[in-house]
């Protein structure tokens, strides 16, 4: 990929070759993640986004702590999805006043953590109220609420639909206002509304359009709300190519709608802060998978490259988290990634199933047992989003590298 250099045909990550970065991580398989090019990603977005628009980070994306850590410095806000994650983004110095936490199963305890925390809670059912109302009484600490909203329109051609129909996520948009309601009941300290309706879409009209009915829905919600709107989180959807064809997003566009959004907010929402919630995005191009080759075998016609990692450290690649149909995300053989394609290959993992794939009849130099097999966009929802444990295989390795 284009993101990475190489230095005499080796693949260079964080200024450093890829035998150095193995020799310095001790054992394949690994992720690395290149600080530079984060850095760079959250850039490109601020100059493109107007400035009064919120970058928040969804750490579910990529949870490592040097990661979250590194991102709690570059952009205003952290987006967690458990206690767990609540913990890492406050370890690594998220400011706790911009960190908001979603999730449409938080139990009773992870209530409590996050009012004792004073972390904005987003809000997914009525269920959640009388927790957090219990918790601010025994705490003496007001609960942040802002209400998930589960819209009637879609994310059109995102990867996973997160709002419109019937969703686990957030509370149907028609039965928002008798939660506002109960809100200003139970004196809660409201401060908005948090919409998402999908993932990984690379069309900008799309996202423009989404962003455009989230701010009409939650313009209409706000005449209902107990307090004016402080906190509107857009959601997010911004995708990255993996596959061939596929475009970078434009964010030309989306620069625009949203400073038009923003224009409107500050007339008819003056008190609200424009949140644009990433994760994939500020980390998937980032991240590269590494694991060593250790068999090389042919199979009716058909060259196998066995490697010592598979689908239980990054099950996306294997084509089971999300894909209908399978499709082999960009390989190379890290010491000859400039080099043209010589063969046809099949890399497999260690496991005892057909489904450990990583590439799939993909032409690629030559590579023998020792030779390093690299998986780019790995840096969002590989090690985490995977069944490491599977088989009893070891676990892998991550590192920061730049």
């Amino acid at each position: 990929m284009n993101q990475f250099s190489t230095r005499d045909g080796e693949l260079v990550l964080g200024g450093e070759r890829l035998s150095t970065v193995a020799a310095r991580v001790g054992s394949t398989p690994f992720y690395a993640y290149d600080r530079n090019l984060i850095r760079q990603r959250v850039a490109e977005l601020r100059a493109a986004l107007p400035a009064s628009v919120k970058l928040h980070y969804a750490m579910k994306a990529n949870p490592m702590p040097a990661v979250v850590g590194l991102l709690a410095g570059l952009v205003d806000g952290i987006d967690v999805a458990s206690a767990g994650e609540l913990k890492v983004a406050l370890d690594a110095g998220a400011d706790p006043a911009e960190v908001s936490f979603a999730g449409p199963g938080k139990r009773d305890t992870e209530l409590r953590q996050a009012v004792a925390a004073r972390v904005l809670v987003n809000v997914e059912s009525a269920r959640e109220l009388d927790v957090l109302a219990r918790a601010s009484r025994e705490l003496g600490l007001p609960a942040r609420v802002a209400v998930r909203v589960n819209p009637d329109y879609e994310l059109k051609g995102s990867g996973m639909k997160m709002g419109g129909g019937p969703k686990q996520f957030g509370i149907d948009a028609e039965a928002v206002p008798a939660v506002l309601a109960r809100i200003g009941e139970l004196g809660l300290a409201f401060e908005g509304f948090h919409l998402f309706a999908g993932s990984q879409n690379l069309r900008a009209e799309a996202i423009c359009e989404a962003q455009c009915k989230s701010y009409e829905l939650a313009l209409r919600l706000a005449a209902s709300a107990p307090s004016p709107v402080r906190f509107l989180n857009l959601g997010g959807g911004f995708g990255i190519p993996y596959f061939p064809g596929e475009q970078r997003l434009d964010l030309a566009p989306i620069g625009a709608n949203l400073a038009a959004l923003a224009e409107r907010a500050s007339h008819e929402l003056p008190e609200a802060a424009l949140v644009i919630e990433l994760g994939r995005y500020f980390v998937g191009e980032a991240g590269v998978y590494v694991t060593q080759v250790v068999d090389r075998k042919v199979s009716r016609g058909q060259v196998f490259l066995v490697c010592d990692g598979g689908m239980h450290h990054h099950l996306a690649v294997s084509g089971n988290f999300g894909q209908v149909v399978r499709k082999n995300y960009p390989v190379a053989i890290g010491h000859r990634a400039d080099q043209a394609a010589e063969e046809s290959v099949t890399a497999v993992g260690p496991l005892c199933t057909p489904l450990d794939i990583l590439a799939e009849r993909m032409d690629l130099p030559r590579a023998e047992v020792g030779d390093h097999l690299v998986v780019f966009q790995s840096g969002a929802y590989g090690r985490s989003a995977s069944p490491q444990a599977f088989l009893g295989h070891p676990a892998c390795e991550e590192v920061l590298v730049g």
